[in-house]
């Protein structure tokens, strides 16, 4: 029987198989689906700044609006029971699924400025999240913002929340630094136990009949697996912080190879979305079959084992084999002209 087993974040892990941030942990009782499927973990659905600043909104209005008008005005503050907006929905979500389950929990924040929204994660330690993923989505618009002002954002964030919880903190990462690889050393530095690798940035879409932008999600393909492949294959052995990856993990395939560039955990959404909640089991079974047929006892042996740093042609993830591919698509594309 293989081993399965692996750690992330410090956390002992049952398998890598993580499900990210998505709808279906949206209820109680899709997490518990999600854990009899055979998920070693469950990152919640993210709580978003913007929703954390509207309770502020809205509690202030609620404990100011009318009380100038008389003395009795001041009955009108609410009771705490009727401050179940966002935030409070979350931390009982938090709440009720580790009393649900057994796996670990990874609570989820998303947001893109340094403020109160970081000291809510000290709030999601105390209502039991086994560790929180930062999702910081940051995308600069202004001409005059620099690189480094953006990066030192996402190092304060990281640092602000570090400095207010005792558990690990996963951050959540766009590909587009000037500097992947010196971004990933200066979170590291920051005290991140994880770098998730890699957010999915919206792009809005025009609806032509309308003439008006309008939202559209796309779930992930196979195809966009490459982009964390290689990034995780450079960063393997070269920061201490733990490696998860996400986006484009739709098959056992898709998590050996990311297993051997040395990911710790890798995470699903989207083929759950399209395929159901037990498409994890059929990943599973195919990937203890793959790991007996082929002689690998543990994870723990199989995991770098074709990183950059233990690859017998390190260059692969570098230029040089960029030049060796554009070189064979010249001759696919010759012998099609004949």
């Amino acid at each position: 029987m293989v081993d399965l087993t692996t750690t992330y974040l410090g956390i002992n892990l049952k398998s890598p198989l993580v499900v990210s941030a998505s709808p279906l942990s949206r209820d109680i009782d899709g997490i518990c689906r999600l854990e009899e499927a055979g998920a070693s973990a469950v990152v919640l659905y993210s709580l978003f700044e913007e929703q954390l600043r509207q309770e502020e909104v809205d509690l202030e209005y609620h404990l100011s609006n009318g009380t100038e008008s008389f003395a009795e005005s001041l009955t009108y503050f609410p009771q705490a029971s009727e401050f179940q907006t966002g935030p409070d929905g979350y931390l009982n979500h938090v709440r009720q699924a580790k009393s649900a389950v057994t796996i670990p929990i990874i609570a989820s924040l998303n947001g893109s400025t340094l403020g109160g929204w970081t000291k809510f994660a000290g709030e999601l330690e105390r209502a039991g999240a086994d560790a929180i993923e930062c999702n910081i989505y940051y995308i600069p618009t202004d001409p005059q913002l620099t690189s480094e002002d953006v990066e030192k954002t996402y190092v304060d964030i990281i640092r602000a929340v570090r400095n207010t919880v005792t558990i690990p903190v996963a951050v959540k990462l766009s590909p587009f630094f000037s500097n992947m690889a010196a971004m990933a050393r200066r979170l590291d530095q920051a005290k991140a136990d994880g770098l998730v690798l890699f957010n999915r940035f919206y792009q809005p879409d025009i609806d032509l009949e309308e003439l008006e932008i309008r939202p559209n999600v796309l779930l992930s393909t196979p195809q966009a697996l490459r982009l964390p492949l290689t990034w995780i294959g450079i960063l393997y052995g070269k920061i201490k912080a733990d490696l998860a990856a996400t986006s484009g993990v739709h098959s056992a395939a898709d998590v050996i190879k990311l297993l051997m560039v040395g990911a710790n955990v890798t995470m699903m959404c989207s083929s759950l979305m399209r395929h159901g909640i037990n498409h994890l089991r059929h990943v599973e079974r195919e990937l203890r079959d793959w790991m007996e047929e082929h002689e690998y006892e543990s994870v723990a042996q199989m995991r770098g084992s074709m990183s950059q740093l233990k690859c017998s042609d390190p260059t692969a993830f570098e230029r040089a084999q960029y030049m060796r591919a554009v070189k064979g698509m010249q001759h696919i594309h010759m012998a099609g002209w004949r």
